[in-house]
């Protein structure tokens, strides 16, 4: 019973990580990345559909995104959804391939994505410690039905407060990479 819970909270935890990382592949970091482009919907024959489904995007270079929609006449339409997407991007097209240049980050911008960045991660932290009461809940109630004893109860505590440590600790691990990211020139 005891490690269902632990087993439970540890997979919880996991998949705020996960989120986590994935809302930080969102943040850009003045260089080009085919995920940055994911949240852009195109308008595709009435239907607004992720860019992914309708083009193929890769990186030219460091600075700058190929994207090739799969059908000529889509070009303008993914071209409108870059521009339209507030991403700050103005794609060229060259026959059917639009190459959208990386603009490079102010300092003061870098400072905004870092802020934007930290809150992510407290959001992070603030679900994960959500996960450990959710647990610490659950052992309480086990104790309360007398399913087990006060000392078992203890250890489990115990136990999910290190996975909550170290579950932080990947958090506090991941915003430091991405800081260091943003601020690198």
């Amino acid at each position: 019973m005891i490690e269902d819970i632990k087993q439970d909270a540890s997979i919880r935890m996991g998949k705020c990580i996960a989120s986590l990382k994935q809302e930080m592949a969102k943040v850009r970091t003045g260089r080009a990345h085919p995920s940055l482009l994911d949240q852009v919907l195109v308008s595709y024959y009435g239907n607004d559909v992720p860019i992914k489904q309708v083009a193929n995007i890769n990186t030219e270079d460091g600075r700058t995104l190929t994207v090739t929609p799969w059908e000529r006449n889509m070009v303008a339409a993914v071209e409108k959804a870059i521009i339209n997407s507030n991403l700050g991007l103005n794609p060229n097209s060259a026959g059917n391939v639009i190459r959208v240049p990386m603009p490079a980050l102010t300092e003061e911008r870098r400072r905004d994505l870092v802020k934007v960045v930290r809150h992510e991660a407290e959001q992070s932290r603030i679900a994960i410690r959500n996960v450990r009461r959710d647990a610490n809940h659950n052992a309480k109630e086990m104790v309360k039905e007398k399913i087990i004893s006060e000392d078992d109860e203890r250890r489990a505590t115990d136990a999910i407060q290190k996975l909550t440590d170290q579950h932080i600790k990947e958090v506090d691990k991941v915003l430091q990479e991405k800081e260091k990211d943003l601020m690198a020139i």
